[in-house]
């Protein structure tokens, strides 16, 4: 009974906004805004012949290889200058400065320089996903215990091993936070490179079926791309959950 109270609690709000919409929309005739009905009908069928599986496909395989990509450039960087004071002093301007371009300013100039293929799409979400990443793991180590890392180096632990089981896992959460972030953004970076220069995905799909005035499936894949945001979303909150939950069970979580 309690399970399915907390059910009733968690979806009663998004059911009832779709089936507002879903009733409201029903006798519209307005070319923009179709309803939602023809929506779902039309997404269905662009699932059935294919269509949206290659552009879907085309889009997670972008984002995988850029959050992939970004997760091994901002851990890595991360538990260095987080460790070493003086590199964290020298690197903090650079690193503010280039995190504060706004990521959706460079796609033209990265199309342009790196072509219409996967590379500038992975390119431009590596770019925005790095920096909650690598500011994240920097934070996570420079909240450690500090006699965690004397105790370290009194036992003359080597540095592989003390980086591994030592810096990452003291990192950790806060590692997993910057993904939360990352994950986020790379959807929409996703999307936005999509709409410049691309031949497939779901920003292209969206893109295409708006310039030939298809709006049920324009509407169609922009609802996707919310429903994969948030699939997405659920499925990370399930690994964090997984991933740390030593670190929850010590703070009396469940």
């Amino acid at each position: 009974m309690p399970r399915l109270t907390s059910l009733i609690w968690f979806w009663w709000l998004p059911i009832t906004l779709i089936a507002v919409w879903w009733v409201g929309s029903s006798g519209t005739s307005s070319f923009f805004f179709p309803p939602l009905s023809t929506i779902v009908t039309t997404t269905i069928n662009d699932f059935a012949n294919g269509v949206l599986w290659s552009h879907l496909a085309a889009s997670l395989g972008n984002m995988a290889m850029g959050i992939l990509i970004a997760a091994f450039l901002g851990i890595g960087a991360g538990l260095v200058i987080g460790e070493n004071d003086r590199l964290r002093i020298a690197t903090g301007p650079f690193l503010n400065f280039v995190r504060a371009i706004p990521p959706a300013a460079i796609v033209p100039l990265v199309i342009v320089a790196l072509g219409t293929d996967s590379a500038p799409k992975v390119f431009i979400i590596v770019f925005a996903c790095v920096w909650p990443i690598l500011l994240n793991t920097i934070d996570g180590v420079r909240g450690m215990h500090p006699q965690l890392m004397e105790t370290a180096r009194a036992f003359r632990i080597p540095f592989g091993l003390r980086t591994r089981r030592i810096l990452f896992m003291a990192a950790l959460p806060q590692i997993m936070a910057g993904l939360r972030i990352a994950l986020s953004v790379s959807l929409v970076l996703m999307v936005i490179s999509e709409f410049v220069g691309a031949s497939e995905g779901l920003g292209f799909y969206i893109r295409e079926k708006k310039e030939s005035f298809a709006m049920a499936e324009a509407w169609g894949g922009t609802i996707l791309t919310g429903i994969l945001g948030y699939l997405l979303s659920a499925v990370f909150l399930r690994i964090e959950r997984w991933t740390l939950a030593w670190h929850f069970q010590a703070h009396g979580e469940s």
